[in-house]
């Protein structure tokens, strides 16, 4: 039986990804700062596991635990929307500890195991920003790209040794809670520069346009699952009719 570990299973695409290899008779190692129960179907392949990925003891005792990995998926992230000008560089920091260097930390962590076997495959949930600059979205676009850098070298660099990493692009997802994510990190007053006020009336109609195409939980739940059956499946996988429309 095979075994996938996911992070950031709380909510959202994470939980879909655990559910979906869950009912596909995976054995997942679904892992979250403060697992849950009930958030996923009882099954004796189930095992919840804390994670902080910025933690390197917790990455290590969650590794430990789960026991060998054939597919890790980085989906553990934090979103942030706010002019640059407001972004305090702690904020910043924090984007990167947990959707950069948190990813790498968790690859770092499984790649010796899979190359030892001579298999696996490692797949990172990105976003669709990298494929169209957004206003508002700079820094968090900065560390999505940054994942699609390391994502596509390290593929080259661990092609011999049959281990497979792929990058998912999801699209604008309302039905998830990147927005209210996105917002936890800004004052709770006057959270948006004044001058910005026009922009940030018009992303926020945009993102919340119910007829603009965008991408279901289950979008990113197949492109997943092309990640990890397929051996030809591209290094990036726009998830979403949005993000595929714009990877064109």
């Amino acid at each position: 039986m095979k075994t996938v570990l996911v992070t950031g299973c709380s909510s959202g695409f994470g939980l879909a990804i655990a559910r979906d290899f869950l009912e596909r008779g995976w054995r997942v190692v679904a892992t979250m700062r403060s697992p849950k129960e009930g958030l996923l179907p009882a099954s004796d392949r189930l095992t919840l596991l804390p994670l902080d990925v910025t933690d390197a003891d917790s990455i290590a005792r969650a590794v430990a635990a789960a026991g060998p990995v054939d597919v890790l998926v980085n989906n553990a992230g934090i979103g942030f929307l706010n002019a640059l000008e407001a972004t305090p560089i702690e904020t910043a920091r924090a984007l990167f500890e947990t959707n950069v260097l948190g990813l790498v930390a968790m690859t770092q962590a499984v790649v010796p195991a899979m190359r030892a076997r001579g298999a696996g495959v490692i797949v990172h949930i990105g976003s669709s920003v990298t494929l169209k600059p957004l206003p508002l979205l700079s820094v968090y676009s900065a560390s999505k790209h940054a994942v699609n850098g390391f994502s596509t070298a390290l593929a080259e660099e661990l092609a011999g040794f049959g281990i497979r990493v792929v990058t998912v692009l999801p699209g604008r997802a309302p039905a998830t809670r990147f927005g209210e994510n996105a917002m936890a990190l800004l004052p709770a007053e006057n959270p948006f520069p004044a001058p910005y006020a026009p922009l940030v009336a018009a992303f926020m109609a945009g993102f919340s346009d119910a007829d603009a195409p965008s991408t279901s939980e289950e979008d990113v739940v197949a492109a997943v699952r092309q990640a990890v059956e397929d051996p030809a499946a591209p290094l990036l996988i726009p998830a979403g009719a949005d993000a595929v429309a714009l990877a064109g």
